[in-house]
């Protein structure tokens, strides 16, 4: 049996966690919309609706947008699924090349779109990410000429030679909970920390707008973000009937700034519950978990990430504590933290965040 389709027959139908569990009530039946007896499940469980399912290949989505839902949801549903890495599967050894054996247009494929029943634009939906866990026991990194920071590309020229294409296999050991690689002479190796998160999670645009899944916007998307991750909420606006919520481009791991352009890429085990928020606005993502509240700027140059990003922070504070604009500009400029997200898809993304008990 693969490792995705273990995660799926092997989740607990009604166990979220001891304290989930203990706080339960009865759940509901999903009625799934497509899916094969085999890849698609729905079962009663505690707290809600469960939705079990194994996309296909040919099921998964590259745009947001544009793309017809592949099940509808009610809200509070629990969605156990499995998300396809972000180079479509194709890359397996260090001999493989994207620019040799990837498809075009078929960057970082996306589970769903979940259509979301009742959802509609000004509404906003919270993802709650119980658990994500790496799906293979290894996975991809490269390096792509004319993308990367250090590298000149179509909107930052600069002289001089490209390095050389180049993959990267990371082995990975859950059990130390690291990601092993080799350097390409063979004489260096490193682990990094396997922190997985989710680098796409988003809604269709608003208009009937279809964006590629290497954009990062308002509506999420690419924001390659690693507050995407087990524990946290991320709050999406509503721009469409339904919201089309999807998500994918598991990451097991990254630096701030992701400046080769890519992470430390994997297919993932992927476990959330879906909540409708009627009648609440959220215009750029937010992140929160018990601790901290954080808002995702997605903007070129990468000053104006950050200011959508902090602009978004200060309106927060000032609904949270009726200070003034200017107080709340003053509280923010002293108390939040403002990590570079990534610097290399189309957008740039900030993250600013505030500890919660500052307030």
């Amino acid at each position: 049996m693969s490792t995705r389709r273990r995660f799926i027959v092997q989740s607990s139908l009604g166990v979220v966690g001891a304290l989930a569990a203990a706080a339960a009530t009865p759940g509901t039946e999903v009625q799934a919309a497509r899916g094969s007896a085999a890849s698609t499940g729905a079962s009663e469980g505690p707290g809600g609706p469960i939705l079990r399912w194994v996309p296909q290949h040919n099921e998964l989505a590259y745009t947001f947008g544009g793309v017809a839902p592949r099940h509808r949801i009610q809200s509070g549903t629990r969605i156990i699924t499995w998300t396809e890495d972000c180079f479509d599967g194709t890359i397996k050894t260090p001999a493989d090349l994207v620019s040799k054996v990837t498809v075009p247009g078929h960057d970082n494929p996306q589970t769903g779109p979940f259509y979301v029943e009742g959802a509609q634009p000004g509404d906003t939906l919270a993802i709650k990410i119980l658990t994500l866990t790496p799906a293979r026991d290894y996975a991809i990194s490269t390096f792509i000429p004319g993308f990367g920071i250090m590298v000149g590309n179509d909107r930052t020229a600069m002289l001089g030679p490209d390095l050389a294409e180049t993959t990267w296999r990371y082995d990975v050991d859950a059990k130390r909970g690291v990601a092993r690689t080799k350097s390409t002479d063979g004489k260096h190796s490193w682990e990094v920390p396997l922190a997985p998160f989710l680098g796409c999670i988003g809604v269709a645009p608003a208009g009937g707008e279809v964006r590629s899944t290497i954009v990062p916007d308002i509506f999420g998307g690419n924001m390659d973000c690693r507050e995407v991750r087990a524990g946290n909420t991320v709050y999406l606006g509503v721009n469409m009937p339904g919201g089309l919520l999807s998500f994918g481009d598991g990451h097991y791991a990254m630096g701030d700034g992701e400046i080769i352009g890519a992470a430390i890429e994997g297919a993932m085990n992927v476990d959330v519950i879906v909540t409708l928020l009627k009648g609440v606005k959220t215009p750029i993502p937010r992140i929160e978990n018990e601790r901290e509240v954080m808002f995702v700027g997605a903007a070129r140059p990468l000053e104006d990430a950050a200011r959508v990003a902090f602009k978004a922070m200060i309106g927060w504070v000032r609904e949270k504590t009726g200070m003034s604009e200017l107080d709340a500009y003053q509280f923010v400029s002293q108390n939040a933290h403002a990590p570079i997200i990534q610097l290399v898809d189309p957008e740039y993304t900030v993250l600013v965040k505030i500890d919660k008990s500052r307030l």
